[in-house]
């Protein structure tokens, strides 16, 4: 056994066996070191179960070094000082004026929940000074894929201490998700003037960060993109609704060529009845309630999916996605899952496969758009992020 290097208190893996707690889990697992625990007694009770991951979450860890790395400036502050308690999630906002503030006002749990979509979220701004954030079309058409973060800071002209990644990880996770697959795939890759419709499985705080899916329009040019965002979280009211998202979100400089146009409506619009003239892309937003698997039969009626996306799915932890992965492998449609950390995309594939016989079209892997702050709090040790791996299906 050690002690733990991490300054953060993790729950004790063996809580609950062999009655309370007798104080906080300061006790790593000397093998993986992925687990804590509170005392060597709920460390021996848990063993019978700890025994079957452990080579696993060893292995597992000595990713940590290639997990943190990412080009910004504000790295360590964003992994290192993070994990060890040192800076939160908040003060790295404070720090950057931008805690409680607009799109970064659901990126922590420190305030009042969002309960509802209304215009400010939908209208959107950066909140940043405008060479800080992709606010107006990039200087040059996308030449290449993008494979990075640096790749893209270096396309869209940002300096690598603007923080606009811990919101664009959504959309960029997403395009490079799917350019894996059109590698694999050749017939999903649309061209020019096509639609690409796309069924966004499981939103939370995605849905108050819309205006960031604004860039997907950059990255398929001249695509008539549609997403479909399902899931519980999406408000009754919201239900079955239909909106046109075009433009960026805005930033601070009221000169910016991003204030000539008002391409973000103030409310929900049909997409049949909002245009904007300065934009030739253009994607078109549903919402509906509930889970996949059930409202399925209503949503391919006006959208049948050419691509499935589930960020952050925690597929091992909801008994309700059996029977969403059980269509999505009738349905015969690409499909790429997201989770935060390695062991939960281990369980989740292990779900699938006992479900899907197929072999992935897309194996395991580190997802370079992952968002660059790692999560406080996590269960495990293991470096957690969100987005962190990425597998797919066909």
């Amino acid at each position: 056994m050690k002690m733990g290097t991490n300054l953060l208190v993790k729950e004790c893996a063996g809580k609950g066996m062999g009655g309370a707690c007798a104080g906080p889990a300061y006790i790593r697992c000397g093998l993986c070191g992925a687990v804590s625990y509170c005392s060597p007694f709920h460390q021996k009770l848990h063993w019978t179960e700890h025994k079957e991951e452990c080579k696993r979450m060893e292995k597992q860890m000595k990713h940590t070094s290639f997990l943190h790395d990412f080009p910004f400036l504000f790295t360590r502050e964003s992994t290192e000082q993070v994990e060890m308690g040192e800076v939160s999630y908040c003060s790295f906002l404070e720090r950057r004026e931008l805690h409680q503030i607009g799109l970064w006002k659901s990126e922590c749990g420190c305030g009042e929940p969002i309960l509802y979509l209304d215009a400010s979220w939908i209208h959107g701004s950066w909140n940043l000074k405008s060479e800080m954030c992709p606010c107006t079309d990039p200087e040059s058409p996308l030449a290449t894929v993008l494979t990075n973060w640096a790749d893209y800071y270096s396309w869209r002209c940002l300096p690598l201490d603007s923080p606009v990644a811990l919101l664009l990880h959504w959309p960029l996770t997403m395009y490079y998700a799917f350019q894996l697959l059109a590698t694999r795939l050749q017939n999903i890759l649309p061209s020019p003037g096509q639609e690409l419709r796309i069924h966004y499985l499981g939103p939370d705080k995605e849905l108050h960060q819309l205006p960031v899916f604004a860039e997907l329009c950059t990255l398929f040019p001249g695509v008539q993109l549609q997403i479909d965002f399902v899931g519980p979280s999406v408000p009754d009211f919201r239900d079955g609704e239909h909106a046109e998202l075009t433009g960026y979100a805005k930033c601070l400089n009221d000169s910016c060529q991003c204030k000539v146009s008002r391409c973000m409506e103030d409310h929900m619009y049909d997409t049949t009845s909002v245009q904007c003239k300065n934009q030739p892309s253009t994607m078109a937003l549903r919402f509906w309630k509930g889970l996949y698997h059930e409202r399925f039969e209503d949503i391919k009626k006006v959208s049948p999916p050419h691509f499935i996306f589930a960020p952050n799915a925690g597929i091992a932890a909801y008994h309700s996605w059996l029977l969403t992965i059980k269509l999505i492998s009738e349905l015969h449609v690409p499909a790429v899952f997201t989770d935060y950390c390695e062991e939960a995309a281990f369980l989740a594939i292990r779900c699938i496969s006992s479900i899907h016989e197929d072999p992935l079209a897309l194996p395991l892997q580190i997802n370079p758009f992952r968002q660059p702050i790692i999560i406080e709090n996590a269960v495990l040790d293991i470096p957690t992020y969100s987005n962190s791996f990425l597998f797919g299906t066909c």
